[in-house]
């Protein structure tokens, strides 16, 4: 008997060992996240300072010692802009790589294609894309951190009714992101009196718009243009601007708020007015300015770690990054349902991008105070009052 009992002990000594040897290789499993960015290709002024940013932050967490104890280990996938390309990644990131959460989706196109796999996977996805259409109507598993096209159309009509201003023309390109930006200033232009009098588009490979701003230009009813697109091609339509010698108020959207965008329009850019997070204009915020502090440390840390300027699309993976791991910590779980629930209640997160404030029927949990306007001046961001 006394054999048996001490053969029982051996096994469940065993046994506990074993588990506890289970529970300790399991604490200091890393902690995958995925990462499916635009680094390359025509949208990589978006994904490329993305992608220097999460690796900084992901290396800021691990210096730190991880959460819990584990460290954060990073998948990241570059989808040069390609949404079939994006589509297969994620795939690649679920089955194969087993992400218990993905931050990224550079653009309006590439998130979009992405977005079923990860709704279908039941896997948080916080997305970098500016269209409305990415969280309306709400998606269970989807979030995102760029203030919506709809309010950008917004802050540049209130812009454009304060300086006394009523009839535009709207050029937009004919990307995703594009196309959903001009139907909804087209939505919103009645409730500032805004009168859109003409339009004309453009590709994202083309290469000169003068076609289209000629057309702007025989337009005499015509006070202001608005601009709604990204990636390279509205540097080359502000470039065209400037060597048509027009003088009619430019307005482009937050979708070309990096320094490339004032780069490439040769001086073009000079005068334009856009709305920006308060990343671009850190040091002209006020001492009691609650974005203040985040926004100083993320230029400090970025512009030391990149050499480069910080962008407002480095920006939206800060605040995407930072949201996701907060919300890993506050679940203590790495179980993407958990995850989830977590994002969803963030209440009053600081972020450089803006105060996300999220609910089950808004995914984003930003307003308009999220936005500043500038006007380009001198190759940099000027703030202004609206209206002057």
């Amino acid at each position: 008997m006394n054999a048996m009992w001490k053969s029982l002990r051996l096994t469940f000594s065993t046994a506990a060992a074993a588990l506890l040897m289970a529970q300790a290789s399991y604490a200091q499993q890393p902690i995958k996240i995925g990462a499916i960015l635009s680094v390359t290709g025509p949208a990589s002024f978006l994904g490329e300072p993305q992608k220097r940013t999460i690796e900084m932050l992901a290396q800021q967490v691990n210096a730190g010692g991880g959460i819990a104890g584990r460290k954060i280990e990073l998948v990241v996938y570059d989808d040069g802009g390609d949404a079939n390309a994006a589509r297969t990644f994620a795939s690649r990131l679920i089955d194969q790589d087993k992400v218990v959460a993905m931050v990224g989706g550079s653009t309006t196109g590439t998130t979009m294609a992405m977005l079923p796999a990860f709704e279908e996977a039941e896997i948080p996805f916080m997305s970098m894309a500016g269209a409305l259409q990415v969280v309306q109507p709400v998606k269970k598993w989807v979030f995102k951190t760029p203030q919506t096209d709809t309010m950008a159309c917004e802050k540049i009509f209130e812009d454009v009714k304060a300086r006394g201003l009523s009839s535009i023309a709207v050029v937009f390109g004919t990307d995703g992101f594009g196309r959903s930006m001009r139907d909804q200033c087209v939505a919103v232009a009645p409730k500032y009196g805004v009168n859109i009098v003409h339009e004309e588009s453009f590709g994202p490979k083309d290469s000169d718009m003068t076609p289209q701003l000629t057309n702007v230009r025989g337009k005499k009813e015509v006070q202001a243009i608005v601009v709604p697109g990204i990636g390279q091609t509205p540097a080359i339509l502000a470039r065209n601007y400037k060597q048509l010698g027009m003088r009619l108020p430019l307005y482009v959207s937050h979708g070309v708020a990096s320094k490339e965008f004032i780069d490439l329009s040769a001086g073009g850019a000079e005068g334009a007015r856009l709305p920006v997070p308060a990343l671009l204009v850190g040091s002209n915020l006020a001492a009691e300015d609650a974005q203040r502090a985040p926004v100083l440390a993320y230029t400090q840390a970025y512009e030391k770690a990149a050499n480069q300027p910080v962008s407002a699309f480095g920006g939206f993976m800060h605040d995407g990054f930072q949201m996701v791991v907060e919300a890993i910590k506050r679940s203590v779980s790495t179980e993407p349902a958990k995850i989830r629930d977590a994002l969803e209640a963030t209440k009053g997160f600081v972020g450089v991008n803006g105060i996300y404030s999220m609910t089950a029927k808004d995914h984003m949990g930003l307003d308009l105070t999220g936005f500043r306007m500038v006007e380009i001046k001198s190759g940099n961001w000027s703030p202004i009052a609206s209206g002057k």
